[in-house]
């Protein structure tokens, strides 16, 4: 595996860093934790069996995901998402 992460998810399963929201308003104003939003895209840090997943998915994708998806797990002072591949809805091309 030619990821960065020592956590390898098992199965049709993704690994997802999620990208954070605004901290602040465009008027300057700081929101507070409660206020944030769950993040809705981030990088694929690792991926599963390949050979059972369904799409083309690499490590490095920016993908789209639904708001209250996955499973949180902290690891090495970052917070990341476990999810299935198949909670994926989109890539992000640059």
């Amino acid at each position: 595996m030619a990821d960065k992460t020592k956590i390898e998810p098992l199965g049709a399963r993704v690994l997802v860093l999620p990208v954070e929201g605004e901290t602040q308003t465009a008027g300057g104003v700081l929101l507070p934790e409660t206020a944030k939003e769950k993040p809705q895209q981030g990088t694929i840090e690792a991926i599963g069996n390949s050979e059972e997943m369904t799409t083309d998915l690499k490590v490095g994708d920016l993908v789209l995901f639904p708001k209250y998806t996955g499973t949180e797990i902290k690891y090495d002072g970052k917070t990341y998402l476990l999810m299935n591949e198949e909670d994926v809805l989109a890539r992000i091309n640059k």
